[in-house]
């Protein structure tokens, strides 16, 4: 049985809970609480969990009295523990009624294949169980959980090195993270080409994030831990004074969420120069002043349209970021791809310079957007739509590239547009454009209009005779 089938079995057992009224979020944060105990066991890390409280006391009990001590053993992991185990279970809360419900999760969970589940990675098992929840539009989970294909392409272009602090200030389920992780340990043979030092500043500080949301940030501390990494995830909001210490990053990779402040209200950061009520203008800011100044930190920023070209503050935010980094590329991505099927959106690419003044001369534009099919479950993204771009991104002299979809704008055509960075975009070929009619006299049009006006001019003759006759 392979990690895909183990997904389905897992995702199935939902169907037990219906009756319980459970949502599918709700559902995966009930497995993270119980795989963490079974994957524990079967990785023998199970060491700082109270032995009263392992997965082999666990699967002896039936009826009321595993539900009285699943309960028992969610209040002393979340109240008398420490380290990663306190963060996962901390305000853990069942909402499994009916014993009979969870018995059956529990025993079909330790019946199956883990021996393949382990040697296929049970990180990866895990991943695949976060997807599939997102990919779940009853699950309303799809704001957490980034297209794992653009995720890729976006760490491959920014390309994560050893040493390197790389950060997700909205780390959502720390999707970014696993993948510069996994890049960064498949171009050092899973990191025994590094040194010891290397190796444990890998694991322990190299990735790090931030999470709002308390479900959401325990499915993250899961899945770091079920890939060895054990850098700080926080729960908090990157938009409040929490915020003001990321700094220094060499890396950060993120996908903010969309949307306004409830009430509209700024920013809590007193740090900001522009604080606005506009969450992805607030978020922009904290990214590119979290990079170190040192000509070589760079980002790699998912963000909506209206970040493009939002006047006032979003102006003088895009003049900032483009004083402040090297803003080189753009790629405005298709629509469809994420959980809001209508929302436009791009991914903004600098890197921060030494200086605060003009380090952006040029920027590049690759339309992925215009002329391209609908994508949805039945047409999924895939890497190869992204061939062009990258091949336009890695080219070695960009103005030679011959690809109708990539553009260049200078720093003073773009200030002459007041700082608006919605360009770019190809023609259209689904809007009429009237220029390309055909011409009148070429389609005879002229000719079909000056018959006409004989025939009128006939008429009015052949009327005034009448009326002399009369």
């Amino acid at each position: 049985m392979n990690n895909q089938e183990i997904v389905s079995k897992l995702w199935n057992l939902c169907n037990v809970l219906r009756d319980d009224g459970i949502t599918y979020h709700q559902y995966v944060t009930e497995l993270t609480y119980i795989l963490f105990l079974k994957m524990a066991k079967e990785t023998g890390t199970d060491g700082a969990i109270p032995a009263a409280y392992r997965w082999e006391e666990l699967v002896k009990k039936q009826g009321i009295e595993l539900k009285r001590f699943y309960n028992q053993l969610l209040t002393h992991l979340g109240e008398e523990t420490s380290g990663r185990i306190l963060e996962i279970y901390a305000g853990a809360r069942s909402n499994i009624d009916e014993p009979k419900n969870l018995e059956k999760i529990i025993l079909n969970i330790d019946a199956l294949d883990w021996y393949s589940a382990k040697e296929e990675g049970l990180g990866n098992l895990y991943e695949g169980l976060l997807e599939k929840n997102a990919n779940e539009k009853k699950s309303g989970a799809g704001q957490y959980f980034t297209p794992r294909v653009l995720i890729n392409v976006m760490t491959r272009l920014i390309a994560p090195q050893p040493g390197e602090r790389c950060n997700d200030p909205a780390c959502g389920t720390f999707g970014f993270m696993i993948a510069a992780d996994r890049f960064v340990k498949d171009a050092t043979d899973e990191y025994f080409d590094l040194s010891t030092a290397a190796q444990a500043f890998q694991k322990n500080e190299a990735f790090s994030g931030c999470e709002l949301v308390h479900d959401t940030h325990r499915l993250a501390l899961m899945n770091a831990m079920l890939h060895d990494i054990e850098g700080e995830i926080l729960l908090g909001d990157t938009l409040s004074s929490a915020g003001k210490a990321m700094k220094n990053f060499d890396v950060v990779l993120t996908n903010p969420p969309f949307g306004t402040k409830k009430g509209g209200e700024r920013s809590t950061r007193d740090d900001l120069t522009f604080p606005s009520s506009n969450k992805q203008l607030n978020f922009l800011q904290h990214i590119y002043r979290s990079l170190k100044a040192d000509g070589k930190a760079r980002a790699a920023v998912v963000l909506p349209d209206n970040v493009l070209f939002a006047d006032g503050d979003g102006a003088a935010i895009r003049a900032d970021l483009m004083n402040k980094c090297n803003l080189h590329t753009i790629l405005r991505l298709p629509t469809g791809i994420f959980y809001a099927q209508g929302v436009k959106t791009n991914v903004l690419f600098f890197t921060r310079g030494q200086s605060e003044k003009d380090n952006t001369k040029e920027v590049w534009f690759y339309d992925l957007r215009t002329n391209m099919k609908n994508f949805g479950k039945t047409s999924p993204l895939t890497e190869a739509h992204f061939d062009g771009f990258i091949a336009a991104y890695t080219a070695a002299d960009r103005s030679a590239v011959s690809d109708e979809r990539f553009s260049c704008f200078s720093r003073d055509q773009i200030k002459d547009k007041n700082d608006s960075l919605d360009l770019g975009l190809i023609r259209d070929d689904s809007i009429i454009d009237y220029e390309d009619m055909p011409d009148p006299i070429e389609s005879g049009e002229e000719v079909v209009a000056k018959l006409e006006e004989a025939v009128d001019l006939i008429q009015s003759v052949l009327k005034e005779l009448r009326s002399l006759e009369a």
